[in-house]
């Protein structure tokens, strides 16, 4: 089974401070058993002081006699200790609280041999032993002067303490780590409510319903970025869902009145009986019409490359003026006809850029058909071609209708046409100014549009950049 994020970070928090207060409570309970060793260290050696001095007075043989009440009444009260004196031959001559020492001990294995410390009834002893040489004369002393001092004090309470402190420490560690998880699944809880929100809202999402968006300033900056970003993917898919729609709508009116006109026109031919002459007429218009469609859809299929990044751009060096001057001479009898003039202006020394030859003029024809279109008999279409910092500059001017502010934002978009008295002068679908900007943004360049109440002006700016420069422009775009 998976674990949520929620969980694992409630289980890292208590794993955490599980492992913290285990460290702080292994620390705590090694100092504290030695200080407790050192307290009852200190007292052994208290109560072996005591009984050193009790020996030291031994200096006669009445002393030796009245040895074992000196001790006693020195150790009454002293319910803790437990004491064991033999002489030379091992004989015990001495003993208080003897069931405290282990059967070994009892039975004269030197200390050394049994341990410092031992269990006897479930009670805990810590023992020292040590050897006395009694100040008694040698003649007197009959056997007792050197004498085996095994001394063991009660450090049971010690280590019930120490016990019951584990215990405690134990039974905190497991609450404070249960509390930490808590605290920590609701701390992650409550800073992943954003991305619970990403997921309601992404759930919503449909067609329909793109312009939920999501409040980011109650979220962690980690999580506000993730918000800053899907609401940014709900605006890109908003407009292009849109883009889509007004396309769609578009593309449906666009197609509708070539088809319905071959539909129209099929059936008046089909009505009656016609002559081959009629007939041919008839398949001259629907040919006509064939071919609006098929360059409607070529055109739509280039710009669907075009928005996808896969545009074939073979690099070559292309001389603008030369292009611009090659399309005035193939538009010149277009132009006579409709009493319009084309002049080209160029900069001296020539401007070139890298790129597509064919698709760059065929974005400059746009441009300039475009512009012959608008032209009132007696106007001038004027190709100016020069360069800017390390940009080659090519506008493409005519006097006619200006084109309404409103519309100058939109106008390079697919199947736009500004204005219904710029509809009317032309046949295109208005597909021409987004091939050219398409073709444009391919080379790494950008295209901009003004107009005021003399005349509309078309600007191409490309980058003067060697053959690489300009892929790698194209590319960024």
């Amino acid at each position: 089974m998976r674990l949520s994020l929620t969980a694992r970070l409630a289980l890292l928090f208590a794993a955490a401070t599980a492992g913290l207060l285990v460290v702080v409570a292994v620390v705590l309970g090694q100092a504290a058993e030695s200080h407790f060793l050192e307290l009852d260290e200190h007292e052994l050696w208290g109560k072996m002081t005591l009984i050193a001095n009790l020996l030291q007075r031994v200096d006669s043989p009445a002393a030796l006699e009245a040895l074992p009440q000196r001790l006693d009444d020195a150790l009454v009260g002293h319910d803790a200790v437990a004491v064991l004196i033999r002489n030379a031959e091992g004989a015990v001559i001495y003993a208080f609280h003897p069931q405290a020492f282990a059967p070994a001990q009892a039975g004269g294995v030197p200390l050394s041999a049994t341990g410092a410390a031992w269990w006897i009834g479930g009670q805990q002893y810590l023992g020292h032993e040590s050897q006395f040489v009694l100040p008694l004369p040698a003649d007197a002393a009959d056997g007792h002067r050197e004498l085996r001092v095994l001394l063991a004090i009660d450090v049971s309470h010690h280590q019930h303490f120490l016990d019951s402190v584990r215990k405690r420490l134990w039974l905190g560690i497991a609450l404070a780590a249960v509390a930490a998880a808590l605290l920590g699944w609701f701390a992650a809880h409550r800073g992943l409510a954003p991305l619970r929100r990403v997921t309601a809202t992404a759930r919503g999402l449909s067609a329909d319903h793109l312009d939920q968006r999501l409040d980011g300033r109650d979220a962690p900056a980690e999580v506000r970025e993730l918000v800053d970003a899907f609401n940014g993917m709900l605006n890109r898919l908003q407009s292009s869902f849109r883009r889509l729609t007004d396309f769609s709508a578009d593309i449906a009116h666009e197609l509708r009145t070539p088809i319905s006109n071959l539909m129209t026109q099929t059936a008046v031919a089909l009505s009656q009986a016609r002559s081959a002459d009629e007939y041919r007429e008839v398949l001259g218009s629907n040919l006509e019409e064939y071919e609006r469609i098929a360059r409607m859809v070529g055109d739509m299929l280039f710009l669907a490359q075009a928005e996808n990044g896969r545009l074939p751009l073979p690099v070559e060096t292309v001389t603008l003026a030369d292009e611009a001057r090659a399309l005035a001479e193939f538009y010149e009898a277009l132009a006579e006809e409709g009493g319009v003039r084309i002049e080209v202006h160029a900069a001296e020394g020539g401007v070139a850029v890298s790129g597509d030859r064919l698709m760059l003029r065929r974005a400059l024809s746009n441009l300039l058909s475009n512009a012959l279109r608008h032209t009132p008999s007696g106007g001038m279409v004027a190709i100016d071609i020069g360069r800017e910092g390390d940009e080659a500059l090519i506008a493409v001017s005519n006097p006619g209708e200006p084109i309404p502010g409103e519309e100058l934002t939109r106008i390079f978009e697919r199947f736009h046409r500004a204005g219904a008295g710029r509809r009317d002068r032309g046949e295109g679908a208005g597909l021409g100014l987004a091939i050219t900007r398409s073709i444009v943004e391919a080379h790494g360049g950008r295209v901009t549009a003004s107009s005021d109440a003399g005349a509309t002006r078309f600007t191409l700016s490309l980058p003067l950049h060697g053959p690489r420069q300009a892929q790698a422009a194209a590319d960024q775009k």
